[in-house]
């Protein structure tokens, strides 16, 4: 490959993006960028100081006042905030159930996406969320749609939490799955839709390696 390309992954929540992005990414010597801990971070800080999720003009202030920084390791990278290391904290269930109340304003998104096109500018970076062929980076040169049943996503994010001590029901999660679907496809600014020039995967029963095999083997027949 001549230069480094742009990789664009979408999906709903659960679909494997992160997972799969992370393996990609490595594999194929790129950055990767997860669009969906930066609006898990300002959650988090909106949480820790008690502002009202119905509150768009201060979560969005929030938001352009907040710094978010991606700092790489061994493994994958750390998220700061402000400074503050939040990896492990933007990923309990608290955040998850309101995150898509965040991720519904329009002046925060676009605050993220700003940053969002700053970090990929200068090309090489497998980037996923839930706009990113169609509003942050709809020049990439390759661009995925990841999706699953409701039930394997379910499943999935249950066995995720409970490496990490929570014990959540199958339903209840499906429910706020369902929910969170909803949100994301019906908000106003910047729904979540494939874009037209996406390839779809659907990783409902395929492992991980499988998926990210089907997409390195498009990459490989499509860029030259």
């Amino acid at each position: 490959m001549s230069r480094k390309i742009n990789i664009a992954i979408d999906g709903p929540a659960g679909a494997g993006k992160s997972t799969v992005a992370k393996i990609l990414a490595k594999k194929m010597g790129l950055m990767y960028i997860d669009t969906g801990s930066m609006y898990r971070a300002v959650t988090w800080k909106a949480l820790k100081l008690n502002c009202g999720f119905d509150d768009a003009e201060e979560l969005a202030r929030l938001s352009a006042v907040t710094s978010i920084e991606l700092v790489p390791d061994e493994e994958n990278y750390r998220i700061l905030v402000d400074g503050i290391d939040v990896t492990s904290e933007i990923r309990k269930p608290e955040v998850s159930q309101h995150v898509s109340l965040v991720a519904r304003i329009p002046e925060v998104r676009e605050n993220m996406r700003r940053q969002q096109q700053t970090m990929a500018a200068p090309g090489g970076v497998v980037m996923d969320g839930r706009d990113i062929g169609t509003k942050v980076l709809p020049n990439a040169e390759v661009k995925f749609f990841l999706t699953a049943s409701i039930e394997e996503r379910a499943r999935r994010r249950q066995e995720e939490l409970k490496e990490r001590g929570y014990n959540i029901s199958l339903e209840k999660l499906k429910n706020e799955i369902s929910k969170r679907d909803y949100m994301d496809k019906n908000r106003q600014t910047d729904p979540l839709v494939q874009a037209e020039d996406a390839i779809l995967i659907d990783t409902t029963g395929l492992t991980v390696q499988q998926v990210v095999d089907k997409m390195v083997a498009y990459i490989n027949k499509s860029v030259k």
